[in-house]
């Protein structure tokens, strides 16, 4: 199952299972996707390989931590030191994710504040990191569309049968 394979049909039942219930035991997901503990043991440790399931601190809302801001800073760094700059940007409590990009900007970067006296301390934090040329940060009004991806699940084309990858494990 690497990248390139994808999920076949039985990622997708466990994956829309665990979707649904993302406490269910080894032996509830056997029994709803019609396959063996084991199947499903050694189906998940493989996902633990490969990264497949984001942490679970993906999930925790940090309003709940006292965080209820969040803002993205777009920033144009210095090429040469995208590497130093990952790295002080991860030093950064309040940066919760760094995303390279194409285009006029290099980084799009993820933060959440306390409230805007916070939110200004955390922005003149990442401008004042070496290699960061100019930043520009956006506040997030309202989430519309919250993260999702189990519709990609039922997607045409989604599984690695339907478009041709074979399975080497």
């Amino acid at each position: 199952m690497t990248s390139a394979e994808g999920a076949d049909a039985l990622d997708a039942r466990l994956l829309t299972a665990l979707s649904r219930e993302p406490r269910a035991s080894v032996i509830a997901l056997a029994e709803q996707s019609g396959v063996s503990r084991n199947t499903v043991h050694a189906r998940l440790n493989r996902w633990d390989q490969r990264r497949v399931l984001l942490p679970f601190d993906h999930r925790i809302d940090p309003a709940f931590l006292g965080y209820p801001m969040r803002a993205f800073i777009r920033a144009q760094l210095e090429q040469q030191l995208l590497s130093e700059v990952s790295s002080a940007l991860s030093e950064i409590d309040e940066v919760i994710e760094v995303l390279g990009l194409s285009g006029g900007d290099d980084v799009l970067i993820q933060v959440v504040a306390r409230d805007a006296d916070d939110l200004y301390r955390v922005a003149g934090q990442v401008l004042a990191i070496r290699g960061v040329r100019r930043t520009n940060t956006s506040l997030v009004m309202r989430e519309l569309v919250g993260r999702r991806t189990l519709q990609l699940i039922d997607k045409p084309g989604a599984l690695a049968e339907e478009r041709g990858a074979f399975r080497h494990s």
